[in-house]
């Protein structure tokens, strides 16, 4: 029977796993970007079951070599523009080692107070670099937590928007009436998912129409759409306004959408997932015009801020609001520091119970980068997102599909229909050296570059537009 690994063999396994990750990280631009195999390829080749004793970890390795790495698509992969990226870095990496080695369980306070803490001082940091609004802090009575992503921050944003909208008796009975949910036609498919789980169904959601010019949420339709629920006798719950949305990156007005939710008394909660990181650049804080009638907002740091995944930062205006919506308190959790009210118990600032030490992983990056590394990151990226966008101006065979305020641009033939612009695409990716995503913008099949990965670099932009130009024929 294999022994448990002593802190020895730990150490030396460990110099090992490191340098396969140094290894892979080194020579990821020689790889293709995406895997050519088939479904069921990896699976075909695993054994039908675990060994009866035990293997060294030179043979795992050998298998992440050989079965593993060259089935996946590579996230990390300068060539890869699709989606929206889904960054990690050296000390984001080791972050997370210590968090695992650690293997402390965050519910409570009591139960690792220097996560709980510690997880406080990052999300008022973040607040800081951001540049957000003073009642999203600790010190007063909002505060910030770690999700695991935007689209848990959206479940939470819903349920604490129904206790209040049912004025407390959610709790109790549940979903009593006719409440709604509103975003744009351009929002994340997450909002439908919330409104689903928190017992609104798809019906519960109202989808606003964007301006044809801007794609982002038009405010008149959104005042309509309120007027006529509240005539109807249904109840708005919650508005979601998106800053950078995931087809185009449009940016909502959320000064407008602000007032409209203060005059009805409505949840106003902004998804920034992806864009949110720009904000550390102060030139490009004006997309975060109109946060303070926010009620609760997030942004992904695994996205575009060199943050591993999963780290989704979440904030609410008002904590006390947000505890009394979600808090379930058996007797086997009660202890002394929260019977005192002095802590924070982030185990009532989310859906399950558990939780990681994910604030280390953002404490080793914030240390690491500092500012103006963080800066510089986003900056380069939006510098990068400009030139590609140069160059598809500049060629009458292209068009441009959105704006591009950050880093990811969308954009189409001029010229023929959609399987046209589809053609392309798979053209583009079957090189394997660039991998792009698609939307659609008007109804056209449009074409999606999205920059994020720290080994990006001008060559690669460069590269990615020859391949797209010369599959263009």
């Amino acid at each position: 029977m294999a022994e448990h690994m002593d802190p020895e063999e730990f150490r030396r396994a460990g110099h090992a796993v490191v340098d396969w990750i140094a290894d892979y990280w080194a020579t990821l631009g020689q790889r293709p970007v995406t895997s050519q195999d088939p479904p069921g390829a990896l699976a075909a080749a695993l054994p039908a079951g675990p060994t009866a004793h035990g293997e060294p970890v030179a043979a795992l390795l050998a298998d992440l070599d050989a079965l593993v790495a060259p089935r996946l698509t590579h996230w990390q992969h300068p060539g890869f523009f699709g989606y929206f990226p889904a960054n990690t870095s050296g000390p984001s990496v080791l972050g997370d080692l210590v968090s695992s080695g650690l293997g402390v369980q965050g519910m409570l306070w009591a139960s690792a107070p220097a996560c709980t803490e510690l997880e406080t001082v990052m999300l008022d940091w973040l607040a800081g670099l951001l540049g957000l609004p003073e009642r999203f802090r600790s010190t007063g009575p909002g505060g910030g937590v770690i999700q695991d992503s935007a689209s848990s921050a959206t479940l939470v944003a819903t349920l604490a928007a129904l206790h209040r909208a049912s004025g407390g008796r959610w709790r109790q009975v549940g979903v009593d009436r006719h409440y709604r949910a509103y975003t744009s036609t351009e929002g994340h498919s997450s909002i439908e998912k919330a409104a689903r789980i928190a017992g609104l169904g798809r019906d519960g959601v109202r989808m606003v129409a964007a301006d044809p010019q801007t794609l982002a949420m038009d405010p008149d339709a959104l005042r309509a759409a309120i007027r006529a629920d509240v005539a109807a006798g249904d109840v708005p719950a919650i508005v979601v306004a998106t800053i950078g949305t995931t087809s185009t990156t449009a940016v909502d007005p959320v000064p407008q959408i602000g007032a409209i939710c203060a005059e009805y008394g409505v949840w106003l909660h902004v998804d920034a997932a992806y864009a949110g990181a720009a904000a550390v650049c102060p030139e490009l804080r004006w997309s975060h015009a109109g946060l303070e009638y926010a009620d609760s907002y997030c942004f992904d740091p695994h996205k575009w801020l060199l943050t591993g995944f999963d780290c989704d930062a979440f904030w609410v205006a008002d904590s006390a609001e947000l505890v009394e919506a979600l808090t379930v308190l058996p007797e086997f959790l009660r202890n002394a520091a929260s019977d005192s009210g002095a802590v924070v118990d982030y185990r009532d600032w989310q859906v399950p119970l558990g939780r990681r030490f994910r604030a280390l992983k953002l404490w080793f990056v914030l240390r690491w980068y500092g500012v103006e590394g963080l800066r510089a990151h986003v900056r380069s990226h939006v510098a990068l997102a400009d030139r590609f966008a140069a160059r598809v101006r500049a060629d009458d065979r292209f068009v441009l599909a959105a704006p591009h305020p950050f880093s990811l641009v969308c954009f189409r033939l001029a010229a023929g229909d959609d399987e046209a612009s589809a053609g392309l695409l798979e053209r583009v990716n079957a090189t394997g050296r660039v991998f792009l995503t698609h939307t659609r913008v008007a109804g056209r099949f449009t074409l999606r570059l999205a920059i994020g990965s720290p080994l990006t670099t001008q060559a690669h932009v460069d590269d990615a537009w020859e391949l797209v130009a010369s599959a263009a024929g």
